[in-house]
């Protein structure tokens, strides 16, 4: 594995790795001679995107129900791509090496060209990192290269370090309940169980899509000197994921629904998914503010 690039602005420390699905390897703020990991910090042998901080997800979010769907009269199946999974998820970038176009001691610029195959879209993507002395601004962009109208949808997916006093404090409308494969059943109301108001979010059996998102979360370690406040101004939606087992949880500021796809095409602007023209892209952003105590 080739040696990570380093970004650095006063306390905070990012470090990314193009070549494996172009993620951040660790977030982390060094201060008083010590390293708090502000994002789940990926081993430094790390060989799997899944081991990391966080990945893009390009061009859809989670998982499409048996890996086929329809799109202006076209029937396209995709296999799966993460082992145990029937239902391929999360696009292409997130396996794939990305290019570095633009590095500098703050600021970084990757991007990943996928030529049409099982996915029969040619796309291009692109993020954009920028470290500041209070936090770091992602971008992710996709923009489709064929002739062909091509649907997307795009998110970041953070891992976050947990234990049993961890907080997660944001606003949902609604829940998404799931099935044994992890796909949505039914909307329901994001009360009792599906609540994320003040919540102790680690080990909490969460796997689960949220629509109505207040594009604003706050995550606190209590002990620690320092949280975050995520913010998103363009993903409306929010996927959480809380392993029993505990010791990292999941929350992505997501565009569009899981399983969006697999929806009648009519549906799939109120699911957040777009139909991009050639040459037509979208964005998605989103800002980690570290807030000292």
């Amino acid at each position: 594995m080739s040696a990570p690039l380093t970004l650095r602005a006063g306390a905070l420390e990012v470090q990314l790795l193009p070549q494996l699905g172009g993620s951040i390897a660790r977030f982390d703020r060094v201060a008083a001679g010590r390293r708090q990991p502000l994002l789940r910090a990926a081993p430094a042998d790390a060989n799997s995107v899944l081991d990391t901080g966080c990945f893009p997800m390009v061009p859809y979010v989670n998982r499409i129900r048996g890996g086929t769907f329809d799109c202006d009269g076209r029937t396209v199946t995709l296999t799966p791509n993460m082992a145990g999974d029937a239902s391929p998820l999360h696009g292409q970038g997130w396996l794939g090496a990305w290019r570095t176009e633009q590095a500098g001691d703050d600021h970084a610029t990757l991007s990943f060209h996928h030529a049409a195959g099982e996915w029969p879209w040619d796309y291009e993507a692109t993020q954009h990192f920028r470290l500041d002395k209070d936090g770091l601004s992602l971008a992710l962009s996709c923009r489709n290269l064929s002739a062909d109208r091509m649907p997307c949808g795009l998110g970041f997916h953070p891992y976050y370090p947990c234990d049993a006093d961890t907080m997660l404090d944001t606003e949902v409308e609604s829940a998404w309940t799931i099935d044994a494969a992890v796909l949505p059943v039914d909307n329901v109301p994001a009360t009792g169980h599906y609540d994320l108001r003040q919540r102790c979010i680690c080990g909490q059996g969460l796997d689960n899509g949220f629509d109505g998102w207040s594009g604003t979360a706050s995550i606190t370690w209590p002990g620690e000197a320092a949280g975050l406040r995520l913010s998103s101004p363009d993903a409306r939606r929010f996927q959480v994921y809380s392993p029993a087992s505990g010791g990292l949880f999941v929350a992505e500021p997501v565009q569009q629904a899981n399983a969006a796809l697999n929806a009648p095409q009519a549906d799939w602007p109120s699911l957040g998914m777009r139909l991009l023209e050639q040459g037509q892209s979208v964005a998605v952003h989103a800002r980690f503010d570290v807030i000292v105590s």
